[in-house]
């Protein structure tokens, strides 16, 4: 028997918690890359985003899911589907909890369906950064009394605070398995896929709180200029009204630039490549609620 092997632990471990608990950021954080968007706008991840994290003698793949919300769309019922789905494949689950949050109706609402499960559950109190000494020390006590997990663990995704902790747990609980990607992977999100986040990254920035959930993101074409250190990418910013549109475009189009400016800047450090970034916007009129659209838009 090959006792290297053996002794190798690598599988999948997922954060779950309701919208905007810090769940996207934590991940890039355990990656030590941005592998996932982030925003303060609720709901902001859209499907399941796998971050490998490397370790000589593991390899855990976390999976983000979207925030578990009660849904008033067709796009919000088949974004809880995909928690739910991820959540019933992985070795081990962290709930996100804030700790400078009150813990909810939604909070308890997801408590209750993980205590459904097989799956090894640990309490993950995010944002711990953000309360005292004391009042961290009384919401891990609340949070002792929601559950039976496996542990208990506040953490900080923007000053590390015990993230390295977190990980070592979460690979404990990972059965003996051989690496899974190659060395250096860091996710295996499409190329494509993380250029349309990071433009829909840049347009979520300073819009009205009704715009960001009619917010999508299509990549329409993605060439090298022939004889140019150049790549040309022309992508699709779809809203529902054309009210939406006009908030997205701003005044003579000064909005729209800006989104330009700052998704071009994210898209050539992941691409290592200077690029040419041509927005276009769109009305698809309810697409949230639309079967068909939510097809075209991947859904």
């Amino acid at each position: 028997m090959d006792t290297a092997a053996t002794a190798h632990r690598s599988g999948f471990g997922c954060l779950v918690g309701r919208p905007n608990v810090g769940k996207s950021t934590l991940t890039n954080a355990l990656v030590g890359a941005k592998i996932a968007i982030t925003s303060e706008r609720p709901q902001t991840t859209r499907h399941a985003v796998r971050g490998i994290v490397h370790r000589p003698d593991a390899q855990l793949i976390v999976v983000d899911t979207p925030g578990m919300h009660r849904p008033r769309t067709l796009l919000g019922e088949r974004l809880d589907d995909v928690v739910r789905t991820t959540w019933a494949e992985v070795d081990v689950i962290g709930c996100c909890l804030p700790a400078d949050e009150q813990t909810g109706p939604g909070d308890r609402f997801i408590l209750a369906e993980l205590a459904e499960l097989h799956t090894p559950v640990l309490a993950v109190v995010t944002k711990s950064d953000l309360v005292s000494k004391a009042a961290l020390a009384d919401k891990l006590v609340e949070v002792s009394g929601l559950a039976d997990f496996a542990e208990i663990v506040p953490v900080s995704a923007t000053t590390g605070y015990q993230v390295d902790l977190l990980a070592d747990l979460m690979i404990a609980r990972l059965p003996a398995g051989p690496r899974l990607y190659p060395d250096g992977e860091l996710t295996d999100e499409p190329e494509l896929v993380m250029i349309a986040e990071l433009i829909r990254e840049a347009a979520l920035e300073g819009v009205r709180d009704e715009l960001p959930h009619s917010i999508a993101v299509t990549v329409d074409e993605m060439n090298p200029r022939e004889g140019r250190d150049l790549i040309d990418i022309y992508a699709t910013v779809y809203v529902e009204r054309p009210t939406q549109k006009a908030i997205v475009l701003g005044k003579n189009g000064t909005r729209l630039k800006e989104v330009g400016i700052t998704a071009r800047r994210q898209i050539e450090a992941l691409l290592g490549s200077r690029i040419y970034l041509n927005l276009h916007i769109s009305v698809l009129k309810d697409w949230q609620r639309d079967p068909r659209h939510l097809r075209r838009l991947g859904f």
